[in-house]
């Protein structure tokens, strides 16, 4: 037999901490019994994807639902994979939607909380540790087979039909001697480090995941890599390590890692950790040709949580939608809580769907759209002003002219029982406001097919005769019905339907046509009101325009 304690003085010369010194440091959390420690877990190596987010939410939300712990750690152990500034980019796309961290990674060498550094590259002399006591168990070996032999093991392996990998009888280096071992090192070999496995193929495990329930799967008898020929651990390792370390509880992930739970549990097992909960998502899904498929990166924009801040949905609507999608209660708990916070919604991820959530954008539309209708004037004006800050100056410069004129927009028709419903995401509200500003203002004149120019013309030419702008909304109303008789138009909707023939039409017409003057739309927010804000003379110039294009026209 191997001299486990020879090798681990071979192999490990200088060590910053001994274990306990290591579980000193970080200790067991002071939180209530039942909280959640959870956390999200990147790799920088690209954009944020909406999966990602989504995961990031489910987990915070069941720290949040214990009164636990939700942090970020930084998986960046590849720096081969890794793009410049990637935290950052991480780090900025979950605030974006509100999903900040207990503690953790805050930014580009920023960090907070007593368990770090949250970045595993910074890390190594932990890992270090933990890899050499598994060494003096006799449970990790140095593997010094190079590329070229292990491509011939695989062909090997393929030819004999047999599972790949490097394992028992497969496993080389598992059965050299210290004296081979020391040869190899002093020779400057480089070489891994692997876990010795004492899975067996015929074996299984089984373990509860909160979402998907009993899950049984054959035991890991794969000599894993553990540390790379660089002294950096792989991710099973690290994350065994880390989560360890950090006192993690819950370990919310897609399940895309379901096949690597044999592997992360021998791994807990084997540090002598005590094995997390496991909770695994499923991805979102798009449809497609009748199917489903998941989210792209590189087909779908929308994958990216930057299409969402560039769109200008607000964050609290994407939030909003996700939770729809990971709690088939949420939607029954908005109706009998309208105005209630999303972080009061009681989360439970026993209630998430073990297949894939259908990602509708169109959906997403409709929540947004019913979330903005619940907001301030105050608080459209400000999301929309950040959004154009960044996203067109030009309008950010024309709202900032007059930031009163812009807020009294937003708020006709708004804090109603029944609010409007118009804008779903931020760069709508330009196109939403547009016939209030000159500037961006092109008028047109579409009539609905029952209206003719010539009674448009004349609809116009008699409201101006009577437009009073002191007028009160019952006194304009009231004004309206007067010029409908002798246009032809009946004041009374109930008695047009009743004998449509009687008629040109209803006082619903001869206000379309005014409104169709002002604003160039057939359907906005209530006329009276935007007619106050543009003022007497903005109005009849514009009603003289319309009247005067309507003249042309027969």
């Amino acid at each position: 037999m191997i001299d486990n304690q020879r090798l681990s003085k071979l192999l490990f010369k200088e060590l910053k901490f001994t274990p306990q010194e290591i579980e000193d440091k970080y200790p067991q959390r002071s939180l209530k019994e039942g909280a959640r420690v959870t956390r999200f877990a990147p790799s920088p190596t690209g954009f944020l994807h909406i999966g990602g987010l989504f995961a990031a939410m489910i987990a915070k939300f069941t720290a949040d639902a214990t009164d636990g712990v939700f942090y970020l750690r930084i998986e960046d152990t590849d720096k081969k994979r890794e793009i410049d500034d990637g935290v950052s980019e991480i780090v900025d796309g979950l605030n974006s939607f509100g999903i900040t961290a207990s503690e953790g990674v805050l930014g580009f060498e920023r960090e907070k909380g007593d368990y770090g550094p949250y970045e595993q590259s910074k890390r190594c002399d932990l890992y270090h540790c933990f890899a050499n006591e598994l060494v003096k168990q006799g449970l990790a070996y140095p593997c010094f087979c190079t590329a070229d032999e292990l491509s011939k093991l695989r062909d090997e392996q393929e030819n004999q039909g047999v599972n790949k990998g490097y394992y028992g009888e497969f496993a080389k280096c598992a059965q050299l001697s210290i004296e081979q071992i020391e040869q190899n090192i002093n020779q400057g070999k480089p070489y891994v480090l692997r876990l010795r496995s004492q899975g067996q193929e015929d074996k299984k495990i089984v373990f509860d995941d909160i979402i998907k329930g009993k899950i049984e799967m054959p035991e890991n008898i794969q000599d894993i890599v553990l540390l790379k020929t660089n002294g950096v651990p792989t991710y099973h390792f690290a994350h065994a390590v880390d989560d360890h370390l950090m006192r993690t509880t819950h370990i919310v992930r897609g399940d895309e890692w379901i096949s690597s739970v044999p592997i992360h549990i021998q791994l807990f097992k084997y540090c002598g950790f005590k094995v997390p909960k496991y909770a695994h998502i499923a991805p979102i899904m798009k449809e497609e040709d009748g199917g489903k498929r998941k989210l792209s990166k590189r087909k779908d924009p929308e994958a990216a949580v930057s299409y969402y801040v560039q769109q200008g949905f607000p964050k609290q609507s994407v939030i909003e939608y996700l939770l729809t999608l990971a709690n088939s209660n949420f939607e029954e708990w908005r109706k009998a809580n309208p105005n209630a916070q999303q972080s009061s919604f009681p989360f439970n991820l026993k209630k998430m769907s073990v297949s894939g959530a259908l990602f509708d954008l169109a959906k997403l539309s409709d929540v947004s759209k019913n979330v903005i209708s619940l907001m301030s004037a105050d608080e459209v004006l400000n999301g929309t002003m950040q959004w154009a800050q960044k996203y067109d100056t030009d309008f950010y410069e024309l709202l900032n002219s007059d930031m009163e004129f812009a807020k009294n927009i937003l708020s006709i028709d708004r804090g109603t029982k029944k609010p409007r419903k118009d804008i779903a995401k931020y760069s709508e509200v330009k196109d939403y406001t547009r016939y209030f500003y000159d500037e961006i203002y092109t008028p047109s004149y579409t009539l609905p097919e029952n209206i003719s120019p010539k009674d448009a013309a004349l609809i116009l030419e008699k409201y101006m005769e009577v437009y009073d702008p002191s007028d009160d909304k019952n006194q304009w109303f009231a004004r309206l019905k007067d010029i409908c008789q002798p246009l032809g138009y009946t004041p009374n909707v109930k008695e047009y339907k009743k004998n449509p023939s009687d008629f040109k039409g209803h006082v619903g017409d001869v206000s379309t046509v005014i409104r169709i003057a002002i604003t160039s739309r057939v359907n906005t927010p209530d006329l009276h009101a935007i007619m106050s804000l543009l003022g007497k003379e903005k109005v009849m110039s514009r009603l003289k325009l319309a009247k005067d294009v309507f003249e042309e026209e027969f």
